[in-house]
C-alpha cells in the first residue's frame, strides 16, 4: 500500500525551517501580532471624521444650518457613543437640528432644521442621540 499524505519530517529534522509569513516573520509571531479583517476595519472607522453625503450638504446649505468646528466634534462623540451602544442607523438631535446617521459608515445622510413647521417622521433608524 502506498502512504498519500507526503514526506514524513521529524521535529529534529535539520533541514527544517520555521514557517515565514510575509516579510519573513515567523507564522507564530505573526498569528500573535495580526488582527482579524473585521478588527482592522474597526480601527479604522475609529479614526474616520464624520462624513456628511451629498445630500446632507445640500439640505444642511438649502437650509442655513451653521455648525463649527464644536458642533463637528460634539457630533463626532455622539456618533462615538451610538456606536458603542450598538447602533448602525441613528437620529442624532443636535439643538433644533436632527441628523440622521449612517454610524456604520460614519457619514450624516440628512438634516432637518426645527423652523420647518410640518411634521417629521423619521423610519429605519435603530437609536437616537441628544446633542446637548
Amino acid at each position: 500500500m502506498v502512504d498519500k499524505t507526503g514526506p514524513h519530517i521529524k521535529p529534529t529534522d535539520p533541514d527544517l525551517k520555521p514557517q515565514t509569513g510575509k516579510g519573513g516573520v515567523k507564522k507564530q509571531e505573526q498569528d500573535k501580532n495580526s488582527v482579524s479583517f473585521h478588527q482592522f476595519l474597526d480601527q479604522m472607522q475609529e479614526k474616520r471624521e464624520v462624513v456628511f453625503s451629498a445630500h446632507a450638504r445640500e439640505r444642511i446649505e438649502s437650509r442655513k444650518i451653521e455648525l463649527g468646528e464644536e458642533d463637528m466634534h460634539r457630533i463626532e462623540q455622539a456618533m462615538d457613543k451610538v456606536k458603542e451602544k450598538g447602533a448602525r442607523s441613528s437620529l442624532l438631535m443636535f439643538g433644533d437640528v436632527a441628523l440622521l446617521a449612517s454610524v456604520t459608515n460614519r457619514t450624516i445622510i440628512t438634516a432637518v432644521d426645527g423652523s420647518d413647521e410640518q411634521e417629521q417622521v423619521f423610519t429605519g433608524i435603530d437609536s437616537a442621540g441628544i446633542l446637548k
